[in-house]
């Protein structure tokens, strides 16, 4: 699989098959992934790796909050900006409505949806969960850098013939899941990345993401003809630099 194939068959796979991931194989990845850039060489991202009991007593926890809905909320960052309007809350929103409706959930039925949501927090089905946490003092680039290297690691995965889902759901129990695996106190919990293999036959794999098209995220400007601002700057450097 080329680099093209892989960024195409990435998705967020929201329901997972029970085979178990090869720890080799995981391995294999993330130190590939290690090659992701970060400002500075700084490598600001951290990774705790779970499967089988130590997965499923996180879920069980979990799953002790969800009747108390979002009064057991605490994350620690903002998930979405509350400004957030314009043709980012229309894709937000729409995509939500792609999902459910190809789930066959009505808007009315909240049971159904809320029934859904806590699947974020069985990591749909996946045998394996990566918790993501950085220290609390790194900013938005660095934030940026983890985000590159998630990247990296998500077309890795599509190169072993894995899939995963990165999920900032989980960002909403954060206290929870402090409770039940260790993430250093002066780090900020970030997301969590479901991983194994697609269930090809589920209806919520399937439903088609729409992307923006690039004319509202590109912008060009000096193709079309040479430039000669590169020239132009040798010849003023070579003047500047005589004397």
């Amino acid at each position: 699989m080329n680099v093209s194939e892989a960024v195409a068959t990435r998705r967020s796979v929201r329901a997972f098959t029970d085979q178990p991931v090869d720890r080799a194989v995981l391995e294999r990845v993330f130190e590939k992934a290690q090659r992701a850039p970060s400002g500075g060489n700084t490598q600001p991202w951290h990774g705790l790796v779970l499967t089988g009991e130590p997965l499923q007593r996180l879920i069980a926890r979990i799953a002790l909050d969800l009747p108390r809905g979002r009064e057991a909320f605490a994350p620690e960052y903002r998930v979405y900006p509350p400004e957030l309007d314009g043709a980012y809350e229309e894709r937000r929103r729409g995509i939500g409505e792609e999902m459910y409706g190809a789930l066959r959930i009505p808007r009315e039925d909240k049971p159904a949806r809320l029934a859904w949501f806590a699947r974020n927090f069985q990591a749909f089905g996946a045998p394996v969960l990566m918790l993501v946490h950085t220290p609390r003092y790194m900013g938005p680039p660095q934030w940026s850098d983890i985000g590159g290297w998630l990247q990296t690691i998500m077309l890795l995965l599509r190169e072993e013939g894995l899939d995963s889902c990165p999920q900032e759901a989980w960002a909403v129990y954060a206290p929870q899941i402090r409770e039940v695996v260790a993430i250093p106190e002066d780090h900020i919990f970030f997301c969590g990345l479901s991983i194994g293999y697609r269930d090809p036959r589920a209806p919520v794999n399937a439903f088609p993401v729409p992307r923006a098209p690039l004319g509202e995220s590109i912008r060009w400007r000096g193709f079309g003809g040479k430039s000669c601002a590169g020239r132009n700057f040798l010849a003023r450097w070579r003047l500047l630099t005589r004397h």
